[in-house]
């Protein structure tokens, strides 16, 4: 008997159970297969795409400390270890009014000293930093915050991450700020695998023109602030979730996700009490003035990064 074209056409449209078994079998071993590792040039088109992205988010992207020149940047940033800039900026316009150069710092009293900076945590070894490198300033600089990375680092409390912050921010001079927060966006990015500061500087700077590391620095560390959070990344609400190869360690579910952002992203105050112009957030409470504008700043306190202060850089 004849078969009907129709049944003919239903038959040759329809695998063999060995060749299913073969389709799936090859789905399985492709599935199976290791990734390509990425290659140099990728990596760099990814990373400098990412930055990109970032600067789109954070076209106001700037340091969050407080600060009308470099004596004032180099004194905050040593301040600013193991606490937040925000309580920083809450500190030092008392100070700074007491102690407003070098030669005023030099020759502060011990225990004022202290007592002015003690919101700042770990305040004797700071106030020793702070008469240590005033001094330092005022016997071999003439009274004068040196514009080069290797003089910078011979001044008491001031590491590579300090160097550059300051460098950066009132010289000037491209440099990364590898505080805990770049550290651990550009491993979860896999832009590195190094855990060394150094290192971690080396192997980031050749990634990116000169030009782009101050403002890099920037981006990501407001992005490690506001989005990319140590323990609870708010992955669901992330502007660069698609390029992030980390992508579901922390909250993906949008809604939960926007809950977690933080300062301007989260409609919160800022750390900054004089924040430039063009931020769209609001401005920080100055000291005491709300428990909770600080408790919010206050919620991640950060792990060293200079080597050389008392403790790392805060939140």
């Amino acid at each position: 008997m004849k078969r009907s074209k129709a049944a003919g056409a239903k038959d040759a449209g329809a695998a063999s159970p060995r060749k299913a078994a073969g389709s799936a079998g090859a789905s399985r071993k492709a599935a199976a297969r290791p990734a390509r590792p990425e290659s140099r040039l990728a990596l760099v088109r990814r990373a400098r795409r990412i930055n990109r992205e970032l600067a789109e988010v954070y076209p106001y992207a700037h340091p969050e400390l407080d600060f009308e020149n470099s004596f004032q940047l180099l004194v905050a940033t040593v301040l600013s270890a193991q606490t937040t800039d925000l309580r920083v900026n809450q500190t030092t316009p008392a100070l700074f009014a007491a102690y407003p150069t070098p030669e005023d710092m030099a020759a502060a009293d011990p225990e004022a000293l202290e007592q002015l900076i003690r919101p700042t945590g770990f305040f004797r070894a700071k106030a020793k930093s702070l008469l240590g490198l005033s001094a330092a300033l005022r016997d071999r600089f003439g009274g004068e915050v040196p514009g080069r990375l290797e003089d910078l680092v011979t001044l008491p409390g001031v590491g590579r991450k300090t160097a550059n912050v300051v460098l950066g921010n009132a010289f000037g001079v491209p440099g990364l700020t590898v505080d805990t927060h770049f550290g651990r966006l550009v491993r979860r990015w896999k832009w590195t695998g190094e855990e060394d500061p150094e290192k971690v500087e080396a192997q980031i700077a050749a990634l990116f023109p000169k030009s782009e590391w101050t403002m890099l620095s920037h981006r990501i560390i407001f992005h490690g602030r506001r989005v990319c959070h140590a323990r609870k990344p708010a992955c669901g609400a992330c502007p660069i979730a698609p390029l992030c190869p980390s992508y579901g360690e922390g909250e993906t579910d949008p809604d939960k996700a926007k809950k977690l952002l933080k300062y301007e992203l989260g409609g919160q105050p800022g750390q900054r009490l004089r924040p430039p112009a063009d931020y769209p957030g609001r401005p920080a409470a100055p000291l005491g003035a709300t428990a909770a504008a600080e408790a919010t700043s206050a919620a991640e306190v950060t792990a060293p990064a200079d080597a050389t202060s008392p403790a790392g850089v805060g939140e």
